[in-house]
């Protein structure tokens, strides 16, 4: 899918993983006690900065921290903006 957002510098844009519905058990999980996922699909990277190029790419799943990012809605789509940095691991 494609966003008409570029990311600035060492910025990604990124889209979370849907949260967990059910438990392993089969228990559905009300929304007020869902964690918010530490998991997404990148849809857009920026430029990079000048020694440090961008190492993730569009399509790349990742990892990132639990608080990482700045939410945002685009075109009724909720995203995460967040600095390369605050990505863990692509997996």
């Amino acid at each position: 899918m494609s966003v008409n957002v570029k990311p600035l510098s060492d910025r990604v844009l990124v889209e979370p993983a849907v949260a967990e519905e059910k438990t392993a058990g089969g228990i559905i999980i009300p929304d007020t006690a869902k964690e918010k996922p530490q998991k997404g699909k990148i849809v857009a990277v920026g430029n990079g900065k000048k020694d440090e190029p961008i190492t993730v790419k569009v399509g790349d799943s990742v990892l990132y921290g639990k608080y990482a990012g700045t939410e945002i809605n685009i075109e009724g789509k909720d995203y995460l903006i967040m600095r390369e940095s605050d990505i863990f691991a692509i997996v």
